[in-house]
């Protein structure tokens, strides 16, 4: 292990060289041929009701998971690792994925905020509508408005129902019914854990099962147990701030 890298206080800035296409083009054919599953969009799925749309946390804690996400996305991939509350850069290389890409290149523009909170804190400002955005491409959203004219917001509802209820219908079935969850499953759990989405995810069990999901949740790697730590704590200031506010 490296030792622990000195962490400069200012932000890392906002680099525009490689953004999201002004204007997305949606993948031509089934999303299911077209695209692979990823993390950030399973927990996208997982955040909102399958039906509406609809957010089932606070913003903040569903920007946090996403930027959660997103960096663990990148640990799968091997680009980086979690070591002590810090994010190491481990291979350069650039992924296939547009958005993995741009996150990684903003790491590696910034070697010397290093610190997992800082760069939770700063993917979390843009991350919601990255992730979106890559959803959307893939034919997997759809943006509609909503509200009255003088205060209109984009929900993104999904294009297909039973695609976007998936992810939630499997964790909540297994767990339910104690069987072991996969490595990307764990994943998916953990950050459902630490957004503070899990008790209605498991809404009506008995402790038993919510001890289950802690479990689980502990059986993943070390490094992605690091960064897990980190998202529960940002994710409960952030809603500690939102209620006490």
């Amino acid at each position: 292990m490296s030792t622990t890298p000195h962490e400069h206080t200012s932000p890392p800035r906002h680099y525009t060289e490689r953004e999201a296409p002004s204007r997305p083009v949606r993948a031509v054919g089934s999303a299911s041929t077209q695209h692979t599953v990823r993390l950030a969009d399973e927990f996208f799925y997982l955040a909102h009701d399958d039906r509406s749309g609809r957010l089932r946390l606070f913003e903040s804690a569903a920007a946090y998971g996403l930027a959660a996400a997103l960096l663990a996305e990148l640990g799968w991939e091997r680009r980086i690792t979690f070591e002590s509350r810090y994010v190491r850069v481990t291979n350069a290389a650039p992924p296939k994925d547009w958005l993995q890409h741009l996150v990684l290149d903003r790491l590696v523009a910034e070697p010397r905020h290093t610190a997992t909170r800082t760069w939770l804190a700063f993917l979390a400002e843009t991350a919601y509508e990255q992730v979106a955005t890559r959803m959307w491409q893939l034919g997997y959203l759809q943006p509609q408005q909503t509200g009255r004219w003088w205060r209109q917001r984009t929900v993104y509802v999904p294009a297909d129902m039973n695609t976007a209820a998936w992810s939630w219908a499997r964790l909540s079935h297994q767990l339910r019914n104690y069987q072991p969850l996969s490595a990307f499953d764990v994943a998916l759990a953990g950050l459902a854990v630490h957004t503070q989405l899990d008790p209605i995810l498991l809404d009506g069990t008995p402790p038993a099962t919510r001890a289950f999901l802690r479990h689980q949740v502990e059986l993943a790697p070390l490094p992605l147990r690091d960064l897990f730590a980190d998202l529960g704590a940002v994710v409960g200031a952030s809603v500690l701030s939102h209620r006490t506010g």
